[in-house]
């Protein structure tokens, strides 16, 4: 059975293709789970917003030609990446790197141990291929359901959630080995 989410979604999709008002409230439902993705891929909040916005537009150009097959945010982020892609071919030398933020001044002691787990876990994330880096982004950047991380990804859900759950049971060996 579809969910409420999944129909409301679908019907407003459908509602899109005749209405702007209803391609508005898809844009309202996905803009900042988009806006996360293209900013933690470029680090840059001007790049950031640019990317959102061209993928929006290239969005409602190509539109007509979606196929309404409920799975509009894989479609989008699909889209996504490609503008990011893009992004990266042309200025093929800008850093990609993690943000953090900043430690709280509540605990020293926790806070120097939560940074320097920090630390760890990004370094992890910055070595891992691009492939991996990818699943993580979509998974916990953009919250992307395994359904449609699986579209995006051109992968079976299974396969999306088993190399998702061995990624992660691997970073937690490597970051309790390098802790110890």
């Amino acid at each position: 059975m579809e969910s409420t989410s999944a129909q409301d979604e679908a019907a407003l999709v459908g509602a899109a293709k005749t209405d702007g008002e209803a391609f508005a409230r898809l844009y309202d439902r996905h803009v900042q789970a988009l806006y996360h993705y293209c900013y933690h891929r470029t680090n840059n909040v001007h790049d950031a917003e640019d990317l959102t916005s061209q993928t929006f537009l290239a969005a409602l150009e190509a539109f007509p030609n979606y196929r309404r097959d409920g799975h509009f945010a894989a479609w989008l982020f699909t889209i996504a990446r490609n503008k990011v892609a893009d992004h990266y071919r042309r200025r093929p030398h800008l850093p990609l790197e993690e943000s953090t933020a900043p430690p709280s001044t509540s605990n020293l002691a926790r806070d120097a141990e939560t940074s320097q787990q920090n630390d760890i876990l990004l370094r992890l994330i910055r070595a891992l291929p691009e492939d991996e880096r990818e699943l993580v982004r979509l998974r916990f950047v953009a919250e992307l359901p395994f359904a449609e991380i699986a579209r995006v990804l051109r992968m079976s859900e299974d396969a999306a959630k088993k190399k998702l759950y061995r990624l992660l049971a691997r970073m937690k060996s490597q970051m309790e080995a390098g802790h110890e």
